[in-house]
């Protein structure tokens, strides 16, 4: 009788897909910029619901008209990911019409020049109001979204949020302080959510990261490659030298981890910074 229970049991564990996403409802914050885009057109291919957010109407309409062309299952918002009240306005729209929430991505964040210590500078010419809203987007930009609708999941013992971290955050990368500071309070405040949502709410909340190595994006093209030749820059060059896999990242290779990590799949997987680097992080350069 024990055997044939055992056997019933794990007969319908191997049935079960862990993978599947089909119908989990999705909201991507910078769902319309290129990081978020590219994981909303592979969540939609996977059959979930995906709610795109974003603070520019015109982005929000682009993404969803453009998405339409996979599926149907796309809805966006215009709001502001740093507006407690604008966010908690669309988590009352969305839940209207949903019933719930099953998975948040923080993908809104980014950086600027004066967060950045150009060539022939120092720490001490930061322009330190560019810092403060570099580090008011990655990091309040990822704080309040989760608040908002993490309050959402709470109510129903269940939901995943996930953050986006970076290489910036793990080590000292030269000349992008602003961005590296924010992206390593968003390290530390993935590990502290998800210790705070387990112990009070259960199990069946889970907050984790993933934490890109370098890609190359419009915000970082010009420190990665030449305009003038489209060589890689020296900066390019010293990134490459200390990736194992010699190459730089496609966007398209953080879609298996998130799919992952909105899964059943990973349901004891929470508070880890995931690296998706071709082996940038455990390289000592030796």
């Amino acid at each position: 009788m024990c055997n044939n229970y055992f056997l019933r049991t794990n007969y319908k564990n191997i049935e079960m897909n862990l993978f599947d996403i089909k119908d989990k409802v999705v909201l991507i914050t910078g769902g319309g910029g290129v990081l978020g885009g590219e994981i909303a057109q592979y969540l939609l291919k996977n059959k979930a619901f995906v709610v795109i957010l974003g603070h520019r109407e015109s982005t929000v309409n682009t993404a969803i008209e453009s998405f339409k062309k996979i599926s149907n299952k796309v809805s966006g918002y215009v709001c502001n990911a740093l507006d407690e009240t604008s966010l908690k306005e669309v988590s009352d729209t969305i839940i209207s019409k949903h019933g719930k929430i099953d998975v948040l991505i923080n993908a809104a964040g980014g950086n600027m020049p004066g967060a950045t210590i150009g060539v022939d500078q120092t720490i001490f010419d930061v322009n330190i109001n560019d810092f403060k809203k570099v580090v008011d987007l990655n990091l309040f930009g990822s704080i309040l979204p989760a608040l908002v609708f993490g309050k959402e999941m709470a109510k129903n013992k269940k939901g995943v949020i996930i953050n986006v971290s970076s290489m910036t955050a793990q080590s000292a990368i030269t000349r992008v302080v602003g961005y590296s500071a924010s992206k390593a309070a968003i390290d530390n405040f993935t590990k502290w959510l998800s210790v705070e949502l387990a112990l009070k709410y259960g199990e069946g909340l889970r907050v984790n990261a993933i934490a890109p190595g370098f890609f190359i994006g419009n915000q970082n093209r010009d420190l990665l490659i030449d305009k003038e030749t489209g060589k890689y820059t020296a900066r390019g060059e010293t990134i490459i030298n200390k990736t194992p896999m010699k190459r730089f990242g496609e966007t398209n290779e953080l879609n298996g981890t998130i799919h992952y990590l909105c899964s059943e799949a990973s349901k004891f997987v929470t508070g880890v910074v995931m690296p998706i680097d071709g082996g940038f992080s455990a390289f000592s350069g030796v």
